[in-house]
């Protein structure tokens, strides 16, 4: 199993930590992996991207034309990465950040309205892990009990209080996750 991960949108989003998140949740399985980020100078409120991949086996180069999942959640992002998603593979986006949705027939097109939710929990901070309970739902990389020790690792301990409103946003990502048509 190897799956190549491309997520962008604005700094600020939690762009890089949701990569990060991923990135060591397979490393607590076990699996080879790669983060690889890049960012504009801004950082808050530029573009910024991650790739991601986890695989069974080494991975020979984290840099990619092509991914087999593309979590895309502003414009600028999807006019730059939607024809650079392998066919047949999967496009996740925000309903929120997009204004021309993904217009691509030969790939999945899924729809997270992971803003609108966040808000609902009252925690905007929340945005980026909804996202990722809706990718886990669709393509289990790794499991959650993973991503919760990833959580542990990435998160400096005086945030650790937070772990169990993130896990909660997880599972709400995979609730909410649905097919485009």
């Amino acid at each position: 199993m190897k799956q190549e991960i491309i997520i962008a949108g604005f700094g600020g989003q939690g762009v890089l930590s949701m990569g990060k998140i991923l990135a060591y949740s397979g490393l607590m399985e076990g699996k080879e992996v790669s983060w690889m980020p890049a960012y504009g100078p801004e950082q808050r409120g530029g573009t910024a991207n991650v790739t991601v991949i986890v695989s069974d086996d080494k991975i020979s180069s984290p840099i990619l034309s092509q991914y087999d999942a593309a979590i895309i959640l502003n414009q600028p992002s999807l006019e730059k990465f939607e024809n650079r998603v392998k066919p047949g593979g999967i496009l996740i986006y925000d309903g929120y950040g997009i204004i021309n949705p993904p217009t691509r027939k030969d790939i999945q097109v899924y729809r997270i309205d992971a803003m609108d939710a966040a808000n609902e929990m009252n925690n905007a901070k929340a945005f980026n892990m909804i996202v990722l309970g809706g990718l886990l739902k669709l393509s289990p990389i790794v499991h959650l009990d993973s991503v919760i020790k990833g959580l542990r690792k990435t998160l400096p301990e005086r945030h650790h209080h937070l772990i169990p409103m993130n896990e909660e946003a997880i599972k709400k990502g995979m609730e909410l996750i649905k097919e485009m048509k």
